[in-house]
């Protein structure tokens, strides 16, 4: 029996060869780490929800058209409900029901996985684990800034340099004013930019003609995004990022405008240099989301952005920047004397108490064949424990790489091995 098609099975390493796209648990925990441990710098605290979410949560945001993306279905209590495809959503009824609990602005963040019922593209599953970063209860641009940074820093973390990423920078607010300029239907302006959002994905012809009746001619939506020339909230946003040496990073494009109807701001998106993935990272500000979310109960202002793991690994691994992984054991520790057995299982429990990975033969086994597995596992030594004439324990403990050996109490094993 095979997995669901766009699922992913995660192996330790080393992967066995195998013609299938197998995915490794340490590259996805070498990415969760470093990302919290951004994050956690930034002063960002974590937090999750429920993977099942009512379907009523999307469809409010994102209307009904968004059902034939979903896993969703009725439960056994008649609920309409879905596998979360977002976490925005869940934050923002999270954020409603105990806003008053934070002092604000509350800087929170997620790694959840996602699904979604749409067509397999490279880069792109049925499921992804993401990075949500999200920052609540602050207007003033001083925070897009922030979170920006942390984008950026949390890329940096990763290896990645601005010879391998550029973080394109737009607003929302800058195309609102340009389309108030030619249609004072302002019911339209959604259609205008989800035109406006594919244009690189669509023949010109088709986005000309979408785009006459309103109001507008391609050549001059075309004339202001090549403008690059940033309103006053991006030019803020910029000199913050300058002031901490990230500026190189940002380029001004206003052909980036995020298709999702709920964002009111400065919106943005990562992208490899050399444009061989889909984006890395996409967010903004979304200030009305939770008062939309509550009911009009709460109105809290709003920006985050979601960073997915496929790409991202998928980048790291075509870029050479994904640590060689290996069991990462501080020692093997060799029964060869099934009279030592149990001084041997009390050496092993006192390593692993002073938190070394530690492994031993489970079972009776030739000294040679446990060395050897003590090779397999890319174990850092090898000790034995072995018996004086006078009754007494010594430990002999021998570096695998250099092959140097020192003789310990069993008492100063771990000691040795913390330093």
């Amino acid at each position: 029996m095979d997995r669901l098609p766009g699922f992913r099975d995660f192996y330790p390493e080393p992967l066995p060869p195998t013609k299938d796209e197998l995915w490794s648990m340490d590259a996805r925990n070498y990415l969760f780490d470093t990302w919290r441990a951004v994050a956690r710098r930034y002063g960002f605290r974590e937090y999750d929800g429920p993977p099942l979410e009512p379907l009523e949560l999307y469809t409010n945001k994102s209307g009904e058209e968004i059902v034939g993306q979903l896993f969703n279905f009725t439960d056994k209590g008649e609920r309409a409900v879905a596998m979360r495809p977002e976490m925005t959503p869940t934050l923002a009824r999270m954020a409603a029901a105990q806003e008053r609990a934070y002092k604000k602005p509350f800087k929170w963040f997620s790694i959840p996985q996602l699904f979604r019922y749409e067509k397999q593209q490279k880069g792109r599953k049925r499921e992804h684990f993401q990075l949500n970063c999200d920052i609540l209860g602050e207007h003033d641009r001083a925070a897009d800034a922030e979170l920006v940074a942390l984008l950026i820093d949390s890329l940096r973390a990763l290896g990645l340099t601005n010879a391998d990423f550029v973080v394109r920078l737009s607003s929302r607010n800058a195309w609102t004013e340009l389309f108030a300029s030619r249609c004072t239907d302002a019911a339209k302006s959604y259609d205008f930019f989800q035109i406006v959002d594919k244009l690189d994905r669509t023949r010109p012809e088709e986005s000309a003609a979408k785009l006459a009746p309103l109001g507008f001619q391609l050549e001059e939506v075309q004339a202001f995004i090549t403008s690059g020339q940033p309103n006053a909230e991006l030019q803020l946003i910029l000199n913050q990022l300058a002031a901490r040496g990230l500026r190189e990073y940002v380029r001004v494009d206003y052909g980036v405008i995020r298709g999702l109807a709920y964002y009111t701001g400065p919106v943005f998106e990562a992208f490899d240099i050399k444009g061989e993935f889909r984006a890395i990272c996409g967010g903004g500000r979304y200030d009305h989301l939770i008062k939309q979310v509550s009911g009009g109960k709460v109105d809290l202002p709003a920006l985050g952005f979601g960073m997915g793991d496929v790409v991202l690994l998928e980048l790291l691994k075509s870029r050479g920047l994904l640590p060689q992984f290996t069991a990462g054991l501080n020692a093997y520790v060799l029964i060869e004397d099934e009279s030592l057995r149990v001084d041997s299982l009390r050496l092993v429990q006192q390593l692993r108490e002073a938190g070394l990975p530690t492994e031993f033969s489970l079972t009776p086994a030739k000294g040679d064949k446990q060395f050897k597995r003590a090779l397999e596992l890319n174990a850092s030594h090898a000790v034995r424990l072995e018996r004086q004439p006078d009754g007494s324990l010594i430990a002999k403990l021998k570096h695998l790489k250099s092959r140097e050996e020192v003789v310990l109490a069993p008492s100063a094993v771990a000691q040795h091995l913390a330093h």
